[in-house]
């Protein structure tokens, strides 16, 4: 049984990404994880897959919640590993740049957050046997991409998806336990980003997205950096 572990699910792409999931016909167990599950639609979720979709409360900025979370995870797994990791938990405000006041707060969920939940259940995954990490990231946090997403005003979102692509690439290759990480045994992604792209980013294609204008537009190109 392959085993996943997403967070922020209780809405967005998380939520849509462990539907989906649910919904497959893969022999599969889903620990979906959020700070709440208040929202009506993962409530539902939860209730139509129970043997399937495990609910983890996680906090990503907090070290205890993480610590509660992956004593959860483990109990689960009952001695097995996990294969994939999907950290998709984030926030995002709004505003000018020169009124940002909350960039360590967005921080400390974007990034720091990411690092230290990969980072605690990564004993879990060395005994997985897909060994994957999905880093959901954004062309907002694209430096290149600025001139085109300039008007979109979440100045602490860009910056700290920025600091988010290149903390992928640093998992992507060594750990923080001084693995050399090689294609057989571990990939660390984000997007769509696998072993022989790693340090690159493609769009992800979206049928009917050819011909829609502005941010969605797919094009088939690699998305610069």
């Amino acid at each position: 049984m392959r085993s996943y572990l997403v967070t922020g699910c209780s809405r967005g792409i998380g939520l849509e990404l462990t539907c989906q999931l649910a919904n497959s016909n893969d022999d599969i167990v889903i620990f979906a994880s959020a700070r709440s599950f208040n929202n009506p639609k993962f409530q539902e979720l939860l209730r139509r897959h129970p043997e399937r979709v495990v609910y983890v409360p996680l906090d990503v900025a907090d070290q205890g919640s993480i610590k509660n979370a992956v004593d959860i995870i483990t109990s689960n797994l009952d001695g097995k590993g996990l294969d994939v990791l999907i950290n998709n938990a984030g926030v995002m405000s709004n505003g000018p740049a020169e009124e940002m006041d909350d960039l360590e707060e967005v921080f400390r969920t974007n990034v720091i957050g990411v690092h230290n939940f990969t980072r605690a259940v990564l004993p879990l995954m060395r005994k997985g046997k897909e060994k994957k990490v999905l880093n959901i990231s954004t062309t907002l946090g694209s430096i290149s991409k600025q001139f085109i997403n300039h008007a979109v005003t979440v100045p602490s979102y860009k910056i700290t998806k920025s600091a988010l692509n290149m903390l992928t690439v640093l998992y992507a290759n060594k750990t923080p336990m001084n693995w050399r990480i090689k294609h057989s045994q571990y990939s660390v992604l984000a997007q769509v980003i696998g072993w022989d792209g790693n340090g690159r980013f493609f769009n992800v294609h979206v049928p009917g997205w050819e011909n829609v204008l502005g941010l969605n537009q797919y094009d088939g190109k690699e998305v610069p950096w």
